[in-house]
């Protein structure tokens, strides 16, 4: 299990806290006009167990097994393109967003939920952030505080700017032919691979045209056009080792990838309530489009599909 495996664990945990709320709306999680302190209650208890549970859950199943140590940092930086950090920062995100949306329903004041919308992302990732730091094989990273805290903050900074998500952050992925050389690292089973190999995992900027045209505009309010960042050979977190287990590993050009593509918010379309509230909890997931491809060494690619 990597860092980015542990955060979806919690960005999953939080979208299920978020289902128990949300089930109802029929377009986003309708804000309140007045203070609802029954929903707020609800959402505090839930939350507050699903943070105590999730803390335990990730102690027992995961940090247990490994040695401690005190607390220290770690600088891992240069790691995987830095497309790790990209999936901190869209996990606060995302989170912020819900978090927000949740608080507007109980009727919290829009610049009270826009804070609690940040610091309480922050909070739940800040779970890993410390028991990595006192973990003998890992520590305390500065740079996943610090795409934490991006992601938070390009939710607040729209929130309080335009009143809306004009801009999101979004996850893709799919499998790459690499994990087989390194298992142990790039994951096993197709869910692990999913999770742990950054070969396949591809993060984006997500534009809504809507929300930036003119208000007399018939462009459709789910079209979005989408910026994508991701990574290709990478076999080694740094670098490419030339043997696993006493096996040769064929030599692989690391490479950074950018895509353009197309994309939806299908969310902002009006459904039926259950449609709605998929549709709204699958926000952080782009949807599979034709994209171009530009890769690190200049090369442009068609891509018929991108997952």
């Amino acid at each position: 299990m990597n860092r980015f495996t542990k955060k979806m664990v919690l960005i999953f945990a939080f979208v299920a806290t978020s289902l128990q709320h949300g089930y109802t709306q029929q377009y986003f999680i309708p804000p309140s006009d007045q203070y609802r302190p029954d929903r707020l209650k609800k959402v505090v208890i839930t939350e507050s167990a699903v943070f105590v549970l999730t803390s335990v859950g990730l102690y027992y199943l995961w940090y247990k097994k490994f040695p401690k140590s005190r607390f220290h940092f770690i600088n891992d930086n240069r790691e995987w393109f830095q497309i790790d950090k990209m999936g901190h920062a869209t996990t606060a995100y995302n989170i912020s967003v819900m978090q927000h949306d949740l608080l507007r329903w109980s009727g919290v004041k829009p610049n009270q939920a826009i804070i609690g919308g940040a610091l309480t992302s922050l909070a739940f990732l800040s779970i890993v952030e410390v028991m990595d730091g006192f973990s003998n094989g890992w520590g305390f990273s500065k740079g996943d505080l610090l795409a934490n805290i991006s992601g938070a903050a390009l939710f607040a900074t729209q929130q309080n700017w335009w009143g809306e998500q004009r801009v999101s952050m979004k996850f893709s992925a799919s499998f790459s032919p690499y994990a087989k050389y390194n298992p142990d690292l790039l994951g096993k089973q197709w869910a692990s691979r999913l999770m742990k190999d950054y070969n396949g995992q591809t993060y984006w900027l997500s534009f809504n045209l809507k929300s930036f045209a003119d208000s007399k505009s018939k462009i459709p309010s789910w079209l979005n056009v989408a910026a994508g960042f991701g990574g290709d050979g990478m076999i080694g977190a740094n670098d490419n080792p030339s043997t696993i287990n006493g096996k040769t590993i064929p030599a692989v050009v690391r490479k950074r990838q950018f895509y353009i593509a197309p994309d939806a918010d299908i969310y902002r379309t009006k459904s039926s309530p259950v449609l709605n509230s998929t549709f709204y909890l699958l926000q952080f997931a782009k949807v599979p489009m034709p994209a171009v491809e530009i890769n690190g060494d200049g090369k442009v690619k068609f891509k018929p599909i991108k997952f």
